[in-house]
């Protein structure tokens, strides 16, 4: 049986467990509500949960669609749901306040290494031109990565950043004529090509995403990171642009303090549920390739990372979804 249809079979055969098992099969646990944010990663990590929470533990689990600020205003508000998974905590300011005043938890870095933004290269490039790995370097060579620099759309949060670096490094005095992109598909689209015949290609993305899970890119170094000067960078009203590149964001599950206290050792498991970019980056590739489902990326991500999630359950739960997923 292919991988594919494989998560396909155990994704089909753990909902017909939830719904048809016995009557005492959620008693260790109980209700449980989590967040499901409208992205990619995202809707895995609560997938991969969600299976965890049913299988390993016996809980019945409510998945809350949401993004990043709703759902902090949710749990400002009515203190649900019990997780909020994959929160950039950047972007929701509300999230810290409850943290402050002892309301929810935050409990694990869920993705370990952090969003990452970066101005990259093929890793075929930066093999071949090592001189390549640092913006001095780009800068002095700018024929070796196509003379171009593949910006965000207009309309996006990097636009404005990147339209400010780009004035720092004073990339078109150094040769290199700035391509704005019209969409994320034709951006995602050069990477491709350009890979497709091993040409320079040099730009924008951001991880963990499908794209950087199916094709190797290498950072570029821009320097130190400034928070005053990043801050004025993403800031269209500073005229005061510099040279930083961008911090890497942290990204968190958080849990209500009142879940907590009823289900630690739910909350055990999930405060060692994380994925590195790598990672994620991999099951989304897979994902995209097979047109699955969130719920079969998940399976997948499970039966071939055995090494990883092992380390997250009790001894109970391992067991039952050894026997599962087996």
């Amino acid at each position: 049986m292919s991988g594919f249809l494989k998560a396909s079979a155990l994704a089909a055969m753990a909902a017909f467990a939830i719904t048809t098992g016995p009557a005492d099969a959620h008693a260790d646990c109980g209700q449980v509500s989590i967040t499901e944010m409208n992205w990619a990663s995202a809707s895995v990590v609560t997938n991969v949960a969600k299976f965890v929470m049913e299988q390993g533990y016996g809980c019945k689990v409510t998945v809350v669609p949401s993004d990043t600020v709703p759902a902090a205003t949710s749990l400002a508000e009515n203190g649900e749901p019990d997780i909020a998974t994959e929160m950039w905590i950047n972007s929701a300011p509300v999230y810290q306040k409850l943290e402050d005043e002892g309301k929810v938890k935050t409990i694990a870095n869920v993705l370990s290494d952090g969003g990452a933004e970066h101005w990259l290269i093929p890793k075929y490039l930066a093999d071949k031109h090592p001189e390549l790995k640092t913006i001095e370097g780009v800068l002095a060579n700018p024929e070796l990565v196509g003379a171009r620099f593949h910006n965000c759309p207009e309309g996006w949060g990097c636009r404005i950043v990147n339209d400010s670096l780009k004035q720092a490094f004073d990339l078109e005095g150094n040769g290199i004529k700035v391509f704005d992109h019209g969409s994320g598909e034709t951006l995602a689209g050069s990477i491709a090509a350009a890979y497709a015949d091993e040409k320079p290609w040099f730009g924008y993305y951001w991880a963990p995403t499908a794209l950087l899970g199916k094709y190797e890119m290498v950072p570029v170094d821009l320097g130190p990171y400034n928070d005053e000067i990043h801050q004025c960078n993403r800031d269209t009203d500073c005229n005061r642009v510099g040279k930083s590149p961008y911090p890497s964001a942290r990204v968190v599950t958080g849990v209500t303090t009142a879940f907590a206290n009823r289900e630690p050792e739910v909350v055990e498991m999930l405060s060692k549920l994380s994925f590195t970019n790598q990672q994620m980056g991999a099951v989304l590739a897979w994902k995209e390739g097979n047109n699955a489902s969130s719920e079969e990326a998940a399976v997948h991500f499970l039966t071939t990372y055995n090494d990883v999630w092992g380390d997250w359950l009790n001894t109970d739960a391992k067991l039952k979804l050894a026997r599962l997923l087996k």
